[in-house]
């Protein structure tokens, strides 16, 4: 169901079979079975994984995993009650996100811009340092999720004009606009890659192809070289990732003028409520405008 009528990721698949598979081991040592169990089942569980010292939001992750698990058996008709029903779980506190200063990425762009152009570097360092700039440019441009932008296929070289077609979670397509900067660094990585000797490996219906199990360029190889990336720009490694670079795409936007709803749209949000974690951003600038602005306050007095 969660994939086909959801069309759930296989990351998310995974994560919730996982959850279930952990759920039904602590069940077999009760003498009942994922199906079986019932709420003081459930309450035991929960109550276990407190005892781990698991957080809060791991243990709200299971918790949700269950309750999904037994509202489909009920809907189903395969069980007559749900037994996470009764249960409080750990309310999922959501933390404000870290986002890079403009400077910061700024610095990290210019970076990999120069690497990129870089001509003493060998003919496999320069292919690498042109495809980083490419992920990193189209990565602030866009705020594409980490896994729409390693996936992204080499037909959106067929593009014209300034936007893409992004598939999404889902497998919901979006229009992205990627910008000057970005377009440039994606046409000169793919020249690169042309030039006599570089064949890239993986599949080729990839912009990004490598020697990997999807045949792209995986997640924690892109995070590994923007981490690295980022140390040599003087960012400590630890306040970067690929999702701090997608906040700072969206708080920048919010930062210098642009609506909530198009930031929604624009990061592929499916309910206005996962965008208001920015909210912060526009109360910095609604105080701006007012202390700015009104007439009584003392910059207008001035």
């Amino acid at each position: 169901m969660m994939a086909v009528e959801r069309g759930a990721a296989q990351n998310t698949l995974d994560a919730y079979r996982r959850d279930l598979d952990d759920a039904s081991g602590h069940f077999s040592t009760r003498g009942t079975s994922l199906k079986a169990a019932s709420t003081e089942d459930v309450r035991s569980y929960v109550s276990a994984l407190a005892a781990e010292g698991l957080a809060e939001s791991s243990r709200a992750r299971r918790l949700s995993a269950l309750r999904q698990f037994y509202r489909f058996l009920y809907t189903e008709g395969h069980r007559g009650d749900d037994p996470t029903g009764p249960i409080e779980g750990a309310k999922k506190k959501r933390p404000l996100p870290k986002v890079m200063g403009e400077e910061e990425v700024d610095r990290l762009l210019d970076l990999a811009e120069a690497e990129a152009e870089n001509p003493a570097l060998s003919p496999s360092a320069r292919l690498r340092a042109a495809r980083l700039c490419a992920l990193v440019e189209l990565l602030y441009a866009t705020g594409l999720r980490v896994s729409e932008l390693v996936a992204l296929p080499r037909s959106v070289l067929r593009a014209t004009g300034q936007a893409i077609v992004v598939k999404g979670k889902g497998g919901k397509e979006r229009m992205v606009p990627i910008g000057e900067a970005a377009g440039d660094a994606m046409r000169r990585y793919v020249s690169v890659a042309k030039e006599p000797g570089r064949k890239l490996e993986g599949d080729e219906r990839f912009l990004f192809p490598a020697a990997s199990e999807t045949g792209h360029l995986t997640r924690q190889a892109f995070a590994r070289d923007l981490k690295s990336l980022a140390a040599r720009a003087g960012i400590p490694a630890a306040k970067i990732s690929p999702h701090v670079l997608r906040h700072a795409f969206a708080s920048h936007l919010l930062k210098h003028g642009a609506d909530l709803r198009a930031v929604q749209e624009l990061l592929g949000h499916s309910d206005i409520s996962t965008t208001q974690i920015y909210t912060h951003v526009l109360e910095e600038r609604l105080v701006r405008l007012v202390t700015d602005h009104h007439p009584l306050s003392p910059a207008s007095r001035d």
